[in-house]
């Protein structure tokens, strides 16, 4: 593999490549995904460079995931737990893992082939990374629409800092089994972005990532994978960045850069709450303590002003949100 078909941060010191290629547990959170899980299995099972082990986590579905699993039941381990969210379910995948990397797979998505063998070349020639991905190519139901990379570029420089401002890894990394576990694993206190506050604190505590630029992950937007509320999720953007204030790795230098970060997503999430009054039928009388909220931007405070007390008005100042597929269309 040529260095131009990856990104990532110069080391820090020289490195070589490492005799052997890394193992991978590929880990496939399920939860009421029974029409598409057994497409995921199967292409983590089909994959060019094999992995160690596929984990199915079922967190409490209630579709029988079972009986789709059935097939790959000798090829496959299946833990099955009550419904606790996300973060629990790769948590539980990740401590059943033995594998040196844990390779994330929605139960929605799916690899390509050669996925596992790109992220192995790209561990072994660079052994000093403990986040390896791919480019991802987002699937709609019309066929594809771009890839990942086009839409959030990934970042090679200042990954510390650039992680506040976007999730450039993406949610389906695979990472270091022996990091994540330092970090201590998924945070499950956060609904949503729990994949992104465990990025940011291994950013912090001093891993690097890079990215192999074919597109090998398969992500399908499609409105039964979407958040549910926009604004929630930003939200919870802005809260798992808000708990890094308090890490003790972050640099003095890079709190104001935090800062800023913070108050963009937060003034984006009232934005979102400002669109669904206006032009959802969300309650408007909530946006008024908007105002004087903490960390938001003055255009954003006269945004929620207006769509509290003026919704005409605001209209001319608050644009109508698309959907995300929408979104990555036009990108």
């Amino acid at each position: 593999m040529s260095e131009s078909r990856w990104l990532a941060p110069e080391p820090a010191e020289p490195v070589s490549p490492r005799e052997e290629p890394p193992s991978f547990s590929i880990v496939v959170a399920t939860y009421q995904a029974a029409e598409t899980v057994a497409r995921s299995v199967e292409s983590a099972l089909a994959q060019t460079y094999p992995a160690h082990e596929v984990i199915v986590v079922d967190d409490g579905s209630t579709d029988h995931p079972e009986e789709e699993l059935r097939p790959f039941a000798d090829r496959i381990k299946v833990i099955r737990k009550e419904n606790g969210g996300g973060a629990s379910a790769l948590n539980a995948g990740a401590e059943a893992a033995t594998g040196e990397f844990l390779a994330i797979l929605d139960a929605d998505d799916a690899y390509d082939p050669r996925r596992l063998e790109a992220l192995a070349e790209l561990a072994r020639e660079r052994p000093d990374l403990d986040l390896v991905t791919t480019d991802a190519r987002f699937m709609v139901e019309d066929g594809e629409a771009g890839t990942f990379s086009t839409y959030t570029p990934f970042e090679t420089a200042n990954q510390r800092t650039a992680i506040f401002e976007s999730c450039f890894v993406g949610g389906w990394p695979a990472i270091r089994l022996s990091k994540l576990r330092e970090v201590g694993g998924f945070d499950e206190a956060l609904r949503t972005g729990y994949d992104w506050d465990c990025w940011t604190r291994l950013l912090l505590a001093g891993s690097q990532a890079g990215m192999a630029k074919e597109p090998y992950y398969r992500y399908y937007l499609h409105a039964g994978s979407l958040t549910t509320s926009r604004a929630s999720s930003l939200w919870d953007r802005a809260t798992l960045l808000e708990k890094e204030l308090r890490n003790p790795a972050l640099r003095a230098e890079e709190r104001p850069m935090l800062e800023g970060a913070i108050r963009m997503h937060r003034s984006r999430a009232a934005l979102a709450e400002a669109q669904d009054a206006i032009y959802g039928s969300a309650p408007r009388r909530g946006l008024l303590r908007l105002v004087f909220a903490p960390r938001l931007q003055a255009k954003t405070r006269l945004a929620a002003f207006l769509s509290a007390l003026a919704p005409r008005l605001a209209r001319r100042l608050v644009p109508r949100d698309r959907p995300a597929e929408d979104r990555v269309r036009a990108s």
